[in-house]
């Protein structure tokens, strides 16, 4: 079974092995006290592996140890991948970013922007500025999600059964018609607000290709790069290897199983979906990671130009906002200050403003079940972490992951 093994000496690639193993002695603390299933890291630098470990359970009440070949839920770790599947049809030519969105999904020609109102009685704007399609790249487009509860819209999209899912009887071609029918945040371009944006995007690499949004990933993007346990869906003869689902007890913060979601995994879904909805593998994901930081290729494969992927990871934010700047101060898989967004990943601007250790330019993204992976092109770093505990938000994972990761450079 595919694992990820190391592949030099720590000393070599400028850690210290001590100060890497105290990754390992931190988050098992978080198994030991019931707070999180299990864990899987790797930190890689200079396209080699200094470090990789598993800790913990694949499944609690079954005791199935975590091993390094567990299929883990990716959620939004979906979008990046969305993100280059649609940069692979821009780069041939198919659309630019400055596209109108009602010329590929015709449905959005009609929006109208949430003003004032109820979710019963709205009233509504005109939009003055048309949706394009770096705003779908970039959460700017003014769509949200149902879980956000914070606004009027947020509950009409809740309403409409868009919360922790998709109405189950809608292709994406219908989820996108009933997004359409529904008001906008804001105007197109104005604001940035974690949303269902990307899940459009891929509506659109449907259209432009022909293909499912599945068939088109695994065409372009999983068969080149030898991604070959990342999907939509975990077939039957994987299923041993998919690891549990749990979700943070509010009464104690331990974990608490979750398989009315978990179960989602296990069956072929109707709409294949831009913004969640993949499990992958740590193997598979460091692929994609890995062919990121190489400029878009690995082993031979070239899926992307390195000028796309730089371009991709540039602040895509008006004036060179943060999204502490630009953005509601509502959730999503990354912290707001002094970081930006580029297309489909957040890109760090500021180490110093976030209070968290980086590099400017660094760039990744993270799920809904606490996963997170990181390719940093200054320090030359891969770090990528899984597990399978909602919400992200339940612990600080990602910041001290990233911390320890920074600590243990010595060279």
């Amino acid at each position: 079974m595919p694992e990820i093994a190391v592949t030099a000496d720590a000393s070599a690639l400028g850690f210290d092995p001590g100060r890497l193993d105290r990754l390992d002695a931190h988050f098992k603390k978080y198994v030991d006290d019931g707070r999180l299933p299990g864990w899987s890291l790797a930190v890689a630098r200079d396209g080699e592996i200094a470090h990789a470990s598993n800790y913990g359970w694949a499944d609690i009440e079954a005791k199935r140890p975590l091993e390094g070949d567990a299929i883990f839920r990716i959620a939004s770790m979906t979008k990046p991948i969305c993100g280059v599947a649609a940069m692979i049809l821009w780069e041939e030519g198919m659309f630019e970013l400055r596209d109108q969105v009602k010329w590929y999904v015709p449905s959005f020609a009609d929006q109208k922007v949430f003003r004032s109102g109820s979710t019963t009685n709205p009233r509504l704007d005109p939009v003055t500025e048309p949706m394009e399609m770096w705003h779908l790249f970039t959460h700017t487009a003014g769509l949200t999600y149902g879980f956000m509860y914070s606004h009027s819209v947020d509950q009409m999209y809740r309403n409409a059964g868009f919360e922790w899912g998709t109405p189950p009887d809608k292709d994406l071609a219908g989820i996108c018609d009933m997004l359409a029918a529904l008001p906008l945040l804001f105007q197109p371009g104005t604001e940035w607000n974690y949303s269902m944006s990307i899940d459009v995007l891929g509506r659109v690499v449907e259209i432009l290709s022909g293909m499912s949004l599945g068939e088109f990933m695994k065409k372009r993007i999983f068969d080149p790069l030898g991604m070959t346990d990342t999907a939509f869906f975990v077939p039957e003869d994987k299923m041993d290897r998919l690891a549990a689902l749990y979700v943070m007890n509010p009464a104690d913060r331990k974990a608490m199983r979750m398989d009315a979601m978990g179960g989602r995994a296990t069956s072929k879904p109707l709409a294949e979906m831009g913004g969640g909805g993949l499990v992958s593998t740590m193997s598979d994901y460091m692929k994609f990671a890995m062919m990121l930081r190489n400029g878009g290729e690995l082993n031979g494969a070239r899926i992307l130009s390195p000028r796309t992927v730089s371009y991709m990871a540039s602040n895509h934010l008006p004036d060179g906002a943060d999204l502490s700047e630009f953005g509601r101060p509502l959730f999503a898989e990354t912290a707001f200050d002094g970081v930006g967004f580029g297309l489909t990943m957040s890109v760090t601007v500021d180490p110093v403003k976030a209070k968290v250790p980086g590099s400017v330019g660094d760039f990744g993204w993270g799920g809904a079940f606490s996963t997170i992976f990181t390719v940093d092109p200054v320090e030359d770093l891969v770090y990528l972490f899984m597990t399978q505990l909602m919400p992200s938000s339940a612990h600080p994972i990602r910041p001290q992951f990233k911390q320890l990761v920074h600590q243990a450079l010595v060279d």
